[in-house]
């Protein structure tokens, strides 16, 4: 059986474009996503911690009916100007983000935390350095909510309004991956990691979700090798990094330790077939044959775990 590897049939075709002169690689646009855990006591024992995830409408343009995490892309206000920051300084985030200045540190980490606002409604902030807020559920809320959503409301004015920090302490960045050359649409994604706060609650408040589970990394990614759940490459690799650790807090814990050299798709032509490939990750390398053919996966792929 095939595992859930999200692959759109017009890469070849847009590959051999780019290979060619026709395309031309479109800037990928800043953007973070958030593997938010919770501790799961549901089974018997140590079971591991959850993870939040959503999946996609099937109508939607990008990765339509994959299972993704809450994230999505940088909006210019987030760097304007400074907001209410606790946590490790902007010049710390910025070495660890690998990005040249303060502002686009922030502009990450603000992403970060304003898409798992917008997408799960749970919110890393609170009024003061060391508190987070409780309960974000009411109309006022979501009146704000709503507002962050339709880019009416910046996220520093939505933080100055609640009189909130943002709490980049709670969050610790995992990795890095940038969507391959030859896609319309392109992201430069920081993967982040975050416990779920006490007293929060996830939900589906996002447009571009039919749904949301809460699923143990491990499990998430046995059902994409049995080939029941769709995922793009960053979403199976990071699922199977998180499979070692017993508790969210020793996720987080481990996310110093992570490279977050960004991963960047390659495609090469062998002869007459073209051969896609992320480095490092030799799961996802897809050898695809002249037109006509089918694209297979190397021998093996979606039986062993291999790290994000």
């Amino acid at each position: 059986m095939s595992n859930g590897q999200w692959y759109p049939p017009e890469w070849p075709a847009r590959i051999r474009a780019l290979a060619s002169g026709e395309l031309t690689a479109v800037t990928p646009r800043r953007a973070a996503t958030v593997m938010l855990l919770r501790d799961d006591t549901s089974g018997p024992g140590t079971t591991g911690p959850a993870v939040h995830m959503l999946r996609r409408r099937t109508s939607m343009a990008f990765a339509g009916g994959a299972y993704a995490y809450p994230g999505g892309g940088v909006d210019p206000r987030d760097d304007d100007r400074h907001v209410g920051w606790a946590g490790p300084s902007l010049d710390t985030w910025a070495g660890r983000l690998g990005v040249g200045t303060a502002a686009e540190a922030q502009a990450v980490v603000c992403a970060a935390v304003r898409e798992t606002y917008e997408e799960a409604g749970v919110l890393l902030a609170g009024p003061t350095a060391d508190t987070v807020v409780s309960d974000t559920t009411g109309a006022g809320w979501e009146t704000d909510r709503e507002a962050l959503v339709a880019r009416e409301l910046s996220f520093a004015d939505f933080l100055d309004r609640r009189g909130l920090v943002l709490r980049s302490d709670l969050l610790a960045a995992w990795a890095r991956w940038i969507t391959p050359a030859f896609e319309p649409r392109r992201y430069d994604t920081w993967f982040f990691v975050a416990a779920l706060p006490e007293g929060q609650r996830t939900r589906n408040a996002s447009t571009e979700a039919d749904r949301t589970v809460w699923i143990r990394p491990g499990d998430a990614a046995d059902g994409y090798d049995r080939g029941e759940l769709l995922m793009m490459p960053p979403t199976v690799a990071t699922l199977r990094a998180l499979r070692p650790y017993g508790t969210a807090a020793e996720a987080l814990k481990a996310a110093d330790s992570q490279d977050l050299a960004p991963v960047l798709a390659e495609a090469r032509m062998e002869g007459d077939e073209l051969v896609l490939s992320w480095p490092g990750h030799d799961e996802f390398t897809r050898h695809v044959p002249p037109a006509g053919g089918s694209a297979s996966l190397p021998s093996g792929d979606g039986t062993a775990g291999n790290p994000s």
